[in-house]
């Protein structure tokens, strides 16, 4: 990730949601009070109002499963559930590290379920490029203009990874009776996420995805291409939510957007 949903997330659960703890507080939390006939909802004033809006697109949707592709430490997963969401997730995180975090984040949420995994074009193993970072980390390489907007992001290593289909986990999944969002925080392999998804992309009602105005990395698609791509598929674009700056000029390098199927 350059600066999608992740980015923003980190910065506002330190306060909202900090850690896998709280996180598990806060189901134990909502199970009581359903069972005594409420419904235990977020405060306003401390959600994102991007957050909000995406919740409610959620809501709107019936969306009861978020398949959360490039979940790294989990706060993709985190942020949702501290603003309300309630349905199933299925993180896939390929990097050792990062997934390490994210089953403890998700250690006590039972409708939270981890997968050491990246998605994309076909099933094999792979090379990853592990950034300082960690969250910029890509099978990709990384263009210089990604590099000098965010120095941290710079690569230190490699790691072993195995790869999946979209369509090879799908099954197990068992998304055939659920409203289906598919998160894509896959640093430019977007394009090879969704041809890996041929047969499953036409049951998924929402895609969010981050789009690229200029370059980040080698062979990643840029806006354009993505917004065409998924209109193709039958989404279209239905919400926009801020992404990676560059701290020198301000010019917004990067955006997430939400597709939905009509």
């Amino acid at each position: 990730m350059s600066g999608g949903p992740q980015a923003r997330d980190r910065r506002s659960l330190r306060s909202l949601l900090p850690a896998g703890t709280r996180l598990a507080t806060l189901n134990r939390l909502d199970r009581t009070f359903n069972r005594l006939g409420y419904r235990l909802a977020p405060y306003d004033e401390g959600v994102d109002p991007e957050m909000s809006a995406r919740i409610k697109l959620f809501r709107a949707l019936g969306i009861d499963l978020v398949i959360d592709v490039g979940a790294n430490a989990g706060i993709y997963a985190q942020g949702l559930r501290g603003a309300g969401y309630r349905g199933r997730i299925v993180s896939f995180e390929p990097l050792s590290g990062a997934f390490a975090e994210l089953e403890q984040a998700s250690r006590e949420d039972r409708l939270w379920e981890c997968r050491q995994l990246a998605l994309g074009r076909s099933d094999e193993e792979s090379e990853i490029h592990v950034s300082e970072n960690s969250y910029s980390s890509s099978l990709l390489e990384m263009k210089r203009r990604h590099l000098e907007s965010a120095p941290e992001s710079r690569y230190v290593g490699t790691e072993r990874i195995q790869v999946r289909t979209l369509d090879s986990e799908w099954d197990s999944l068992r998304a055939r009776e659920a409203p289906v969002c598919l998160k894509l925080d896959v640093q430019g392999y977007e394009m090879a996420v969704l041809d890996g998804a041929a047969a499953s992309l036409p049951r998924v009602a929402c895609v969010q995805s981050e789009l690229s105005l200029v370059p980040l990395y080698e062979g990643a698609p840029s806006y354009r291409e993505m917004i065409d791509r998924l209109a193709e598929e039958g989404l279209r674009l239905a919400g926009l939510e801020r992404g990676h700056f560059d701290g020198e000029t301000g010019e917004l390098l990067q955006f997430d957007g939400i597709f939905i199927r009509d």
